[in-house]
């Protein structure tokens, strides 16, 4: 059996974009080096929270199908890498994943083929790295295989926007190679959109998000600055917010996480002169604070109540990086969880979508019930305020919330 298209890489990224080629009628597999994520699928077991079990049934009924076998790419007509970008332990970025895929691909390429990369990257990452990783097969890029480029983007959580109904920037390695790449994502989705060529479509994911980490660090300067002079921060963004036009509203927060935003602007800074991108370099530095701002807050609060940091009971509320998520990656709790506990404080956590928090070497407690901990803590602090949270029920049986996320109100709350 031929596949009209193959994912290669089954997570937050590329289970739905199968999800969504599946539903339009094209016959799609899926290819992911993790066995126990195939044979969840296969099972009818879905490992992305956007994608429900019967979501995954629906894909296998149409007849979709995983695998860990690369035999799978020489039965695809177009294939779709979706594998991660992060960052390595250095913070430099970390192209592993997506050479390994280049690879696979390129053991079982077939002259017509049809090659997308969707991983977020620098510019020149289609040309220079992917394309010669996939010449490898003999064949050449533009002229025996068609080569493209289109940025993924997924927002994890996000219930108003998927798949099909946010427009899809598609680019080529040639004019050709960007006509294929159209034809193949205007069969689910609405609207897309052809760059002029690879480096802009990359440059245009990783303007996307540089904006707004940009963004987030003005109004947590704001936040500080106004945590100085006495202002409510909440109520002066609720202002601005209030113009027509010119303005963007854009909420403060202990800090940034996610696949994205403390990411993709360290691939944009990536091979750039050093005296490039002051501002995004200023905003990372704003951002990568916040956690440590954060923490010493806390510290403050406990000692106007005269209440010693060393062996305060302090409890965690929302360790995830967005609201309603399991997802932790790079997620500012981390780094408030460390600082506070490295200070001699006994943290808890409490998070109704999270169960581990990955902590090397830092021990927490786990609590079960929010609002018992929250009663029981000198100090709570509210990181993400999850719809599953009675925020007012908290802040009314905590004895001191500070509340991060601007939702509480009431005596014995301070926001940040």
């Amino acid at each position: 059996m031929s596949f009209d298209l193959l994912v290669v890489g089954l997570g937050y990224v590329g289970l739905p974009l199968a999800r969504a080629a599946t539903g339009a009628g094209l016959a799609v597999a899926g290819l992911d080096i993790e066995p126990s994520t195939v044979a969840a699928l296969r099972a009818g077991r879905s490992t992305v929270r956007d994608v429900s079990d019967a979501d995954v049934a629906g894909m296998l009924d149409a007849g979709f199908t995983a695998g860990t076998d690369p035999e799978l790419v020489a039965r695809a007509k177009a294939v779709a890498i979706c594998v991660p970008t992060g960052l390595a332990a250095d913070g430099r970025p970390d192209l592993g994943p997506l050479r390994a895929a280049c690879r696979t691909v390129a053991g079982h390429l077939r002259a017509g083929m049809l090659v997308v990369v969707e991983s977020t990257s620098f510019p020149g990452t289609t040309e220079e790295l992917a394309a010669p990783l996939l010449e490898t097969s003999g064949l050449a890029a533009g002229v025996d295989f068609h080569l493209a480029y289109s940025p993924e983007r997924v927002d994890p959580g996000n219930t108003l926007y998927g798949i099909a109904n946010t427009p899809k920037v598609v680019s080529g390695l040639t004019r050709v190679c960007a006509k294929q790449c159209a034809a193949l994502y205007e069969q689910f989705v609405d609207h897309v959109v052809v760059a002029r060529g690879t480096r802009e479509a990359e440059l245009a994911k990783l303007l996307e998000n540089t904006y707004r980490s940009v963004n987030i660090a003005l109004v947590n300067e704001f936040a500080r600055y106004c945590h100085q002079v006495g202002a409510d921060i909440w109520d002066v963004v609720a202002c601005a917010g209030t113009k027509p036009f010119g303005f963007q509203s854009f909420r403060p927060g202990p800090g940034v996480g996610g696949h994205c935003i403390p990411v993709d602007p360290v691939y944009l800074l990536h091979g750039a002169p050093d005296d490039a991108f002051p501002l995004v370099r200023a905003a990372l530095h704003t951002n990568r604070v916040m956690p440590d701002h954060v923490v010493g807050r806390a510290a403050r609060l406990l000692a106007e109540q005269g209440v010693a940091l060393p062996g305060a009971r302090i409890t965690l509320l929302g360790v995830s990086y967005k609201p309603d998520t399991e997802d932790v990656r790079e997620s500012p709790a981390l780094h408030v969880a460390r600082g506070l506990a490295d200070l001699g404080a006994e943290v808890g956590w409490h998070d109704p979508h999270v169960a581990d928090l990955p902590l090397h070497g830092v021990r927490l407690r786990r609590q079960a019930d929010p609002y018992a901990a929250a009663a029981d803590a000198d100090l709570v602090v509210l990181l993400q305020a999850h719809s599953a949270y009675d925020v007012g029920a908290l802040a009314k049986g905590a004895r001191l919330l500070f509340d991060t996320t601007g939702r509480a109100s009431g005596e014995g709350v301070v926001r940040l």
